[in-house]
């Protein structure tokens, strides 16, 4: 088997000598150079333009608007101490509004308990105000977002997880951005605060890296963040407040994200933008079977929002041409038939050739994507991270990566299964079964 491993990856190699690009291509997973390439390209560019408009120093700033932060709790206990004290003390002239909303404060008393602790410290500190909301009976995050927003009094709202901690120029790298009037939404740079715990948590700190830090940054410079992160969202509280809040179900954070767009039709001149520089810390799965299931949500979410809620919004008239073609292939193609294309490719290549073979053509294609991995990770490295030195020391897992990736996308499949057939989303941890089987969807 061995044998024909090694006569397969030569074959590939020899024969890829005096081939063109595009034969070289049709040699592996034609369908991902087709779509994943131009997408790749593209955040590529988008990194190559920000790290250019970096070398021009930011104007000096006028205006610091008052923030509200919303942070949703159910069940951080002591952790939320942590969240609270990260904002209370940014380095922010303007007034900090902090709201813990404790969703079902009967069953957790600690998690009250933990904030109301907190009210003294804040309460000695100029321009910051502490205002702990408990709310008896849970409904879930969207209703503890809606409930907070009703007690914000700032120009720009933040949407904050109870156990995501912030570094201390958070708020000032992410409302800058609100001196453009057309700039309705920031999404936040999130990193994994767990990532010395295990080689799982290592694995997504880098997949944070690379898809958030990294991937955002790209698409941000062209208009086209793809979502605004649940943990970390920062709005301009009177268009949230004109789209009417946060809907009812779960994946509030992409969904609200799916709404704002679809005002980009009308008003092309709206935009969302990504801040890499406005850094939330956040603890991620730190075992291969905690993010597996964490990710059988995820992954089944982007089907309940793109099939069975906006299905008749994914138009032109409502999102823009360009937004309207980037959900058409990132997220329909790419995020709902790839995993599926994947897992029919390499089937088929199990079926049709010998198993030494297979071996000699996927590990071609890994290091196909292993060099293209690399280039991306290096530019991000040095155009985009605001802590290079760190990041640089996860060169070394990042041949495990590629690995890691694959298996990502042939579970994706399972999920997106899971939401097809069993409606997964109506299980969701987001909210009360009770909550999620009242809406329409």
């Amino acid at each position: 088997m061995w044998d024909q491993a090694v006569y397969a990856f030569q074959a590939m190699l020899q024969s890829s000598g005096g081939a063109s690009w595009f034969e070289i291509a049709l040699k592996f997973f034609p369908f991902a150079v087709v779509l994943e390439l131009p997408m790749y390209v593209l955040v590529v560019l988008g990194m190559v333009r920000y790290g250019l408009r970096q070398v021009t120093p930011l104007r000096q700033r006028e205006r610091y608007p008052r923030v509200s932060c919303i942070i949703t709790c159910y069940s951080e206990g002591e952790d939320v101490r942590q969240t609270i004290y990260s904002l209370a003390h940014q380095v922010y002239p303007g007034v900090i509004e902090i709201i813990p909303i404790i969703d079902g404060a009967v069953q957790n008393e600690h998690t009250l308990q933990a904030a109301r602790a907190c009210t003294e410290a804040v309460a000695g500190l100029a321009r910051r105000q502490l205002v702990v909301v408990p709310k008896w009976q849970r409904g879930g995050r969207v209703s503890a977002l809606n409930t907070g927003l009703q007690f914000a009094t700032g120009e720009v709202v933040m949407a904050l997880d109870g156990d995501t901690s912030f570094d201390n120029d958070m708020v000032r790298q992410a409302t800058r951005h609100f001196d453009d009037p057309n700039v309705v939404g920031v999404a936040g740079c999130l990193r994994v605060r767990n990532a010395a715990r295990s080689l799982a948590a290592r694995l997504q700190a880098l997949e944070y890296m690379l898809s958030i830090g990294a991937g955002k940054t790209g698409l941000s410079e062209f208009n086209l963040v793809n979502n605004i992160s649940g943990a970390f969202g920062v709005f301009r509280t009177a268009f949230v407040r004109r789209i009417g809040g946060w809907d009812a179900g779960t994946a509030e954070d992409l969904d609200i994200t799916l709404r704002i767009k679809q005002y980009f039709g009308r008003y092309p001149d709206l935009r969302i933008v990504f801040e890499p520089h406005a850094v939330g810390h956040t603890d991620a799965p730190h075992t291969f079977a905690g993010f597996f299931k964490q990710r059988l949500r995820w992954e089944g979410d982007l089907f309940y929002l793109f099939v069975r809620k906006y299905r008749y919004n994914l138009r032109p008239r409502l999102l823009g041409w360009r937004n309207f073609l980037f959900v058409l292939v990132n997220g329909l193609f790419l995020q709902l038939v790839m995993p599926f294309v994947i897992v029919a490719y390499t089937g088929v290549l199990f079926w049709t050739l010998p198993a030494g073979s297979v071996l000699g053509v996927l590990a071609y294609v890994y290091l196909i994507y292993l060099a293209a991995l690399a280039l991306y990770y290096g530019l991000y490295v040095i155009a985009v991270s605001e802590r290079p030195r760190d990041d640089f020391m996860y060169l070394v897992y990042l041949p495990l990566f590629p690995l890691f990736a694959f298996a990502a996308r042939v579970h994706s499949s399972l999920a997106l299964m899971q939401e097809m057939f069993l409606k997964g989303h109506l299980d969701s941890s987001m909210a009360p079964w009770w909550v999620l089987r009242k809406t329409k969807f």
